[in-house]
């Protein structure tokens, strides 16, 4: 063997550990690891997490990428659940995926406990629930400068799903059990639907008629009609629902069920259950892939988010990632 050779050799299990090299597929799965307080990040097809990056405050509970994919925004919630004693998160990490490390921290100036990013569809603003304040912030992602704010009529105002054409913004208050609808572009409050006692998670329909937000004190998901603001019905549930996810055909919504280790398939056209799929303990929160052929859950207690082929609706590969895997984002 030639020097040079050996030294390739050696140097090869370096290169492929190295933080500037893509990943072998054309995009990037996020998963805020919120029991280590780290960003993971998952190259889907090799089916692992290649690197994480350690946030700068208690912990992120959920994640959004930019549009280009280059970067990650990551509120830092705190360090307890929403509505119980514990830090006020006051930050929000910016992280470049490309050096793998945190380049810029927002700091709102007081604890608001910022939860749930998501990108305006149409004005590409970054909007994050901070629950303490009872709004949503507007940043403006070019300049990571605050720039406005929404109010919600609410207290924790946890999670937020935004309407296609970037008009609405709906909000799902969890101890107030109610889901608050916002005038995005005037950047005032419409009105606040009553739900149950208390709801958790929030998507809506590719449409932009069905708003859908889970009921966690009984196994069912309340759709409100988004024309008239109201609960227009209830679908029964195999157990209580959590984070959704619609797919890009606008068919079906995948529902995490974390008490029966199941994701349920609803068929939106007939508002029933179409099936489960079994998954590891407690799963949480799900994306489905822009190509539309897979689907990705985190698992809490398990560590592992589980890929399924939304061809054949079978787990196809358990993913580990860090401890208490929650918020998934898609980075293109």
């Amino acid at each position: 063997m030639t020097p040079l050779l050996s030294f390739l050799l050696a140097m090869a299990p370096l290169a492929s550990a190295h933080p500037g090299l893509a990943p072998s597929t054309a995009g990037l799965l996020l998963v805020a690891n919120k029991g280590e307080h780290t960003l993971g990040l998952i190259d889907p097809a090799a089916g692992r997490q290649i690197a994480t990056v350690p946030e700068g405050g208690v912990t992120g509970h959920e994640v959004i990428a930019s549009p280009d994919g280059s970067r990650a925004f990551v509120p830092i919630y705190g360090n307890s659940g929403v509505g119980s004693p514990g830090t006020d998160g006051s930050t929000l990490d910016v992280i470049d995926l490309a050096t793998r490390r945190v380049i810029h921290t927002i700091d709102f100036g007081h604890g608001v406990r910022p939860h749930c990013p998501l990108i305006g569809p149409k004005d590409g603003l970054l909007y994050v629930t901070t629950e303490l304040d009872q709004a949503i912030t507007i940043i403006d992602p070019a300049t990571l400068k605050i720039v406005g704010k929404v109010p919600t009529g609410a207290p924790e105002s946890h999670m937020l799903t935004i309407s296609h054409d970037g008009k609405r913004g709906y909000t799902a208050n969890v101890g107030p059990g109610s889901v608050s609808v916002l005038d995005l572009e005037a950047r005032k409050l419409i009105t606040v639907i009553p739900v149950a006692t208390h709801v958790q998670r929030i998507a809506i329909s590719n449409d932009d008629r069905w708003v859908f937000t889970s009921d966690t004190e009984k196994p069912r998901l309340a759709v409100i009609d988004t024309s008239t603001n109201k609960v227009a019905r209830w679908i029964a549930l195999p157990g209580h629902g959590y984070g959704s996810a619609v797919t890009p055909d606008g068919k079906w919504l995948l529902l995490p069920l974390p008490d029966a280790h199941a994701v349920a398939v609803i068929d939106i056209g007939t508002m029933k259950v179409s099936k489960t799929i079994d998954v590891p303990p407690s799963p949480q929160e799900a994306i489905v892939r822009p190509d539309g052929q897979v689907a990705y859950v985190s698992c809490d207690r398990s560590r592992q988010v589980a890929a399924i082929s939304l061809s054949d609706w079978k787990v196809e590969k358990l993913i580990d990632a860090g401890n208490n895997a929650d918020g998934l984002a898609w980075a293109q």
